[in-house]
C-alpha cells in the first residue's frame, strides 16, 4: 500500500495556502492569483489577509471528527458504537491506522506549516508596514503554531519542531524533540503573541492578547505537573504562579464577561461573543475544507437539519457522562444532550420548536446542532453548522485561575479561587460551593465543557503527576457498557441497561496516555521511533510579561 509523508505534504500545502484566505468578515478575502510576494505585504490589510487562513482551512481535518472524537470520545463523555472515529479511542483501541488519527496530525502540522510560511514571508517580504504591524501578524501565526504543538505534545508526546518548512521538505527524515521541549516551544510562541497582539480588535473574531494570556494559563497549569515522576503528587509552583498570573491577566484586564444564558453559546447568531476568546471561524454555505461538519455527525434526524446529513442517532452521552450532572445542572445538560421530552425552540422554528422524543434509551448530542437552513437565517446548509469551534472561552480561564489557586493543596477556600468558580457555577444556576478540591473542578470542567473537546486533555494534565490515580479513574468508567440506559429529566434518575457490548476495551496503561505515530509517518521516517533529539532554540524567553 502506497504511504504518504502526512508532515511532508502539510509543509507543502502550507506554500499554496500562503496568500488564500475565504471567510465571511475578516475572512473576506477574494484571492488574487496575480498577488506575489514582492507585492503582497504591503499594508496592515495586507497583513491581516496573509493571516486569515490560519482560522479554519488548516484545521479542519482536526475540527472535523477528532476534536470530539478524541477530546470527549476518548474521555468516555460520548459514546458512538458504530462510528469509527469515536468508538475506537472511547475503547482505547485506536491504532497507528485510525483515520481521525491520522487527519489531525496532519491538520496540526498544516497549522504549523501555514504558520511558519505566514512568519517567514512577513519577515522576508514587507514593504511600508511598522514592526508593530508586522509583529502582530507574526503573533496571529505563532498563536496557532503554539497552540498546534500544544496539542501534539499533549497527545504524541515528543514531536518534530519546525521553523522552517524548506529545511524538513529537503530532509524529511528527522529525530522528534522531547515533550518537554515541544511544550516550552509552544509556551515561548504563545508568549510572543502575549506580549505583541492588541488588546482589541476592530474584527470580531480576530485573536486578541487576552486569548494568548487564556491559552498560557491552559498550558501552564498542563506544564506544572510535569517532572521525571509521573506519580509525584506535586506541581511546579512556578507554572501554578504563571497560570494563575495569566488567568488573573484575563479576567480582571480584559473587561470581557460571560454569557448571560449558557444555552445561547450554541447559536449561530452569538458567534464571537464576549466569553469567546479563540474559536475557529468557518464559512456559511461555504466549500468543503473551510466549513463545520459537526451538525451532520450529532443531529439525530432530518427534521433537525431539513436535509440528509443527519447521522447522530447513535451518537449519545456515555452513561458515565450523564452520572455526572448533578439534579440542579438541567441548563447545562439540556444545552449539551437531548433528553426524552426537551424541547428546544431555535430548532424547527416554522412548527414551534423541536420536541425531543426519539429515543429513552439514550441521550442524543445537542451542543453543535443548531437546525436547518430556516431556523438560522440561511446560515446553515447541508453538512455546515456555521457554528463557531470554541478552543477556549471565558469559563475555563474562571477554573484556571482556581485550580491555579488549589496547586497542591487538597482544598482551598480562597476567595476569589470560589468567587471565579462559582460564577461558573451561577450561570448554570446549580448551588455555590463554599470550598474547593481537585474533584470539585474535575466535576466543573467536564459539565461545563462536555462536547466541546477538552475532557481528555483535563485528564492529561492530571497524569503528568498522578499517572496511578487517572488510569484507575478511567478503569472504573465502565467503558465496556454499550451506553444505553434510561434517563428521566424530572426525577433525574438514570438506570443502566443489563446490555454490555462485545467490543473489547484495552486496558488503561501508561503507555496509552499517548497516541501512537501514523504508520505512515513511521515508514517515512523511521526516526520517530527513536528518541528524541534536543532542540535548539534561538531566542531568548520572554520573561516580562507580567510587569
Amino acid at each position: 500500500m502506497k504511504t504518504y509523508n502526512k508532515i511532508l505534504s502539510a509543509l507543502v500545502l502550507a506554500g499554496s495556502l500562503t496568500l488564500t484566505a475565504c471567510d465571511e468578515s475578516f475572512l473576506e478575502v477574494s484571492p488574487n492569483d496575480r498577488v506575489t510576494l514582492d507585492n503582497f505585504f504591503q499594508s496592515e490589510n495586507d497583513l491581516r489577509a496573509a493571516t486569515a487562513g490560519l482560522y479554519n482551512k488548516v484545521w479542519f481535518d482536526f475540527n472535523d471528527k477528532f476534536y470530539y472524537g478524541l477530546g470527549d470520545g476518548r474521555s468516555n463523555n460520548l459514546y458512538a458504537p458504530y462510528s469509527d472515529y469515536i468508538y475506537p479511542f472511547t475503547d482505547l483501541t485506536e491504532t497507528s491506522l485510525t483515520g481521525p488519527l491520522v487527519s489531525a496530525w496532519q491538520a496540526f502540522y498544516n497549522v504549523v506549516g501555514q504558520a511558519n510560511n505566514t512568519i517567514n514571508n512577513i519577515q522576508q517580504n514587507s514593504k511600508n508596514v511598522t514592526d508593530e504591524q508586522k509583529n502582530v501578524a507574526i503573533a496571529e501565526a505563532r498563536f496557532m503554531r503554539g497552540t498546534a504543538y500544544w496539542y501534539l505534545a499533549s497527545l504524541w508526546g515528543n514531536a518534530i519542531l519546525i521553523e522552517d518548512n524548506s529545511v524538513l521538505v529537503n530532509n524529511p527524515i528527522v529525530n522528534t524533540n522531547p515533550r518537554n521541549q515541544v511544550f516550552e516551544f509552544a509556551m515561548r510562541d504563545l508568549e510572543f503573541a502575549a506580549k505583541h497582539l492588541p488588546a482589541t480588535v476592530g474584527q470580531a473574531g480576530r485573536l486578541t492578547k487576552w486569548s494568548a494570556f487564556a491559552m498560557l494559563s491552559r498550558v501552564y497549569l498542563h506544564v506544572s505537573g510535569i517532572s521525571d515522576n509521573p506519580n509525584s503528587g506535586l506541581r511546579n509552583e512556578t507554572y501554578l504562579g504563571l497560570a494563575r498570573q495569566a488567568a488573573e491577566k484575563v479576567i480582571e484586564e480584559s473587561g470581557l464577561s460571560l454569557v448571560g444564558n449558557y444555552a445561547d453559546l450554541f447559536k449561530v447568531e452569538n458567534n464571537n461573543n464576549k466569553e469567546s476568546l479563540f474559536a475557529l471561524q468557518w464559512v456559511p454555505n461555504g466549500d468543503y475544507g473551510v466549513i463545520n461538519t459537526h451538525q451532520a455527525y450529532f443531529a439525530n434526524g432530518s427534521e433537525i437539519t431539513g436535509d440528509d446529513a443527519a447521522w447522530g442517532y447513535y451518537t449519545f452521552a456515555s452513561y458515565d457522562m450523564m452520572s455526572e450532572y448533578e439534579r440542579e445542572d438541567s441548563l447545562r445538560r439540556k444545552a449539551t444532550f437531548m433528553a426524552y421530552g426537551d424541547v428546544y425552540p431555535e430548532i424547527n422554528k416554522a412548527n414551534g420548536g423541536y420536541l425531543y422524543e426519539k429515543a429513552t434509551d439514550r441521550c442524543n448530542v445537542k451542543k453543535g446542532v443548531v437546525g436547518s437552513t430556516k431556523d438560522t437565517d440561511g446560515k446553515s446548509s447541508r453538512m455546515n453548522s456555521a457554528l463557531n469551534t470554541y478552543m477556549i472561552r471565558l469559563a475555563e480561564v474562571y477554573l484556571n485561575y482556581a485550580e491555579a489557586i488549589l496547586g497542591n493543596n487538597a482544598s482551598t477556600t480562597d476567595a476569589k479561587a470560589l468567587q471565579y468558580f462559582n460564577m461558573v457555577r451561577a450561570r448554570a444556576k446549580v448551588p455555590a460551593r463554599t470550598t474547593l478540591d481537585y474533584q470539585a473542578i474535575r466535576h466543573e470542567r467536564r459539565v461545563e465543557f462536555a462536547m466541546e473537546g477538552l475532557y481528555w486533555y483535563d485528564l492529561l494534565s492530571r497524569s503528568y503527576y498522578k499517572q496511578q490515580e487517572v488510569l484507575n479513574y478511567i478503569e472504573l468508567q465502565d467503558r465496556a457498557h454499550n451506553g444505553s440506559y434510561t434517563y428521566d429529566k424530572n426525577a433525574h434518575t438514570l438506570e443502566k441497561s443489563e446490555e454490555t457490548t462485545t467490543r473489547p476495551v484495552n486496558p488503561a496503561t501508561a503507555e496509552r496516555l499517548l497516541l501512537p505515530y501514523p504508520e505512515s509517518e513511521m515508514v517515512q521516517n523511521p526516526l520517530l521511533k527513536m528518541a528524541p533529539v534536543n532542540y535548539t532554540f534561538t531566542e531568548e524567553r520572554i520573561t516580562d510579561l507580567f510587569n
